[in-house]
């Protein structure tokens, strides 16, 4: 959700109004808040927390600390996979351009 969110195309318009919004609004608060929206890293730690509490896990206690323990795994295993995903895309993105040069060197009509 949080890449989706910070990433793809689906929602570029909305993304592009809340860089704007964090780059030029007055005021700290109102800046974050839209700022929140553009930072995958950032957005994942909100979407942890809402689902958490619509879902109320809690990991290895049954009190707050199951809370908070579930907060931070969750989070951490969210952008772990964040990163991954977004190193697999770099890596399909730059193996598409070589084979685009490597199509033209050939002088593939079709590249």
């Amino acid at each position: 959700m949080a890449w989706t969110v910070t990433h793809e195309e689906i929602l570029r318009e909305w993304r592009e109004y809340w860089v704007a919004q964090s780059k030029g609004r007055r005021g700290l608060l109102r800046r974050k808040f839209f700022y929140v929206f553009t930072c995958e890293y950032c957005f994942s730690h909100y979407v942890t927390a809402a689902f958490i509490v619509l879902t109320q896990y809690r990991l290895l206690l049954d009190d707050w600390r199951g809370y908070l323990i579930a907060f931070f795994s969750v989070t951490a295993i969210a952008n772990l996979y964040l990163g991954l995903f977004g190193r697999l895309r770099v890596e399909i993105k730059a193996e598409r351009m070589d084979i685009a040069v490597k199509a033209r060197e050939v002088g593939d009509p079709g590249a």
